[in-house]
């Protein structure tokens, strides 16, 4: 076993499928150079190891499943409950804290439903901005990655979750510019990429056809471009989305900075539906996540402890947080 630092997980939402597909990921790297433990109520899982610290983790990490405890309410599977809420969010807060403390090497989320908070009182738009705020990080950067491909896909998003017709008023100079910057620092710190190379999709059909579909690029995105240049970061002017993301084209780049949220994710999922990554940049910590939802249908199926539900995304996020660490540790 690796004396690197163990990971925390967090509980996610009881009622989806983080619980099984902890203890899936679990049977997946025992044997291996990760270690975790997760945050929970231990009756989410089949023979746990309980423990008081993280640093016990490693001790009994390749025998079972290390926990350590929380209350949180019985909820059935498949049966979303804001009785749960609390568990929740102390899980996300405790694993912040061993985090910030030194204490793990990085954190990995697993999946919440917002609605589920929301009804119990959170203020937060969702994990992210929560994370942001626990961390007081003025700019949370979203990347999606895809890893079961020849060469890694790493996708920054400007703008998240928000209408569409919404996001021609929010992508601006100034936004793209810190949003870049935070991108950049991250491939370098984390990623061990000592001079990336950013290719930025347009906003616009063909990157604006020369103004032809749009002027957001003429006025817009190459200024910007063009001030991050002048600071010595590798980034393109606005190229068109569609031509991005095919084999030949993602060997010329080390990540691609994304207008939206679909144009980012799209990708990703269509290249790795299973094995998507969640990273949030710009964090004084390591975090990553499946990029998939808490699946409700499958927990509730009533096969809960099996039901088929796939461990893929939670594995690559664990080994993602894991290089990270390494690579921040050795930076």
């Amino acid at each position: 076993m690796s004396r690197a630092k163990p990971l925390a997980l967090t509980i996610g939402d009881p009622a989806g499928i983080g619980p099984e597909i902890t203890h899936k990921a679990w049977q997946a790297l025992r044997s291996g150079d990760v270690c975790f433990f997760v945050i929970a109520d231990p009756v989410l899982y089949p023979e746990p190891a309980l423990i008081d610290t993280p640093e016990q983790a490693a001790n009994s990490f390749s025998s079972a499943l290390p926990v350590l405890p929380i209350d949180c309410p019985h909820i059935m599977p498949g049966k979303p409950d804001p009785r749960a809420a609390d568990a929740i969010i102390k899980s996300i807060e405790m694993a912040v804290d061993f985090a910030q403390a030194g204490r793990v090497g990085g954190i990995v989320t697993n999946p919440i439903a917002k609605d589920v908070l929301y009804r119990a009182g959170f203020a937060h738009p969702g994990h992210t901005e929560y994370l942001a705020a626990l961390t007081d990080t003025p700019l949370p950067v979203m990347m999606l990655s895809a890893h079961s491909i020849k060469k890694d896909l790493r996708i920054a998003l400007v703008t998240i979750h928000m209408a569409l017709q919404e996001v021609p008023k929010a992508v601006t100079e100034d936004l793209i510019i810190q949003t870049v910057r935070v991108l950049h620092k991250a491939l370098r710190q984390d990623f061990g990429i000592k001079n990336p190379y950013i290719a930025m999709a347009g906003l616009n059909p063909h990157a604006g056809e020369g103004g032809a579909l749009g002027r957001a690029e003429i006025e817009v995105l190459n200024p910007a471009a063009k001030k991050l240049r002048a600071e010595g970061i590798n980034i393109s002017d606005a190229r068109s989305a569609d031509t991005l993301f095919h084999s030949e084209a993602r060997t010329g780049y080390d990540a691609v900075l994304a207008m939206y949220h679909d144009q980012g994710l799209i990708p990703v999922k269509t290249l790795d539906f299973h094995g998507g990554v969640n990273t949030t940049l710009g964090l004084p910590i390591i975090r990553t996540s499946p990029d998939h939802g808490t699946a409700f249908d499958l927990a509730g199926s009533g096969q809960a402890r099996n039901s088929g539900a796939r461990p893929d995304s939670l594995i690559a996020a664990i080994k993602a947080a894991r290089a990270m660490a390494v690579c921040r540790a050795s930076s």
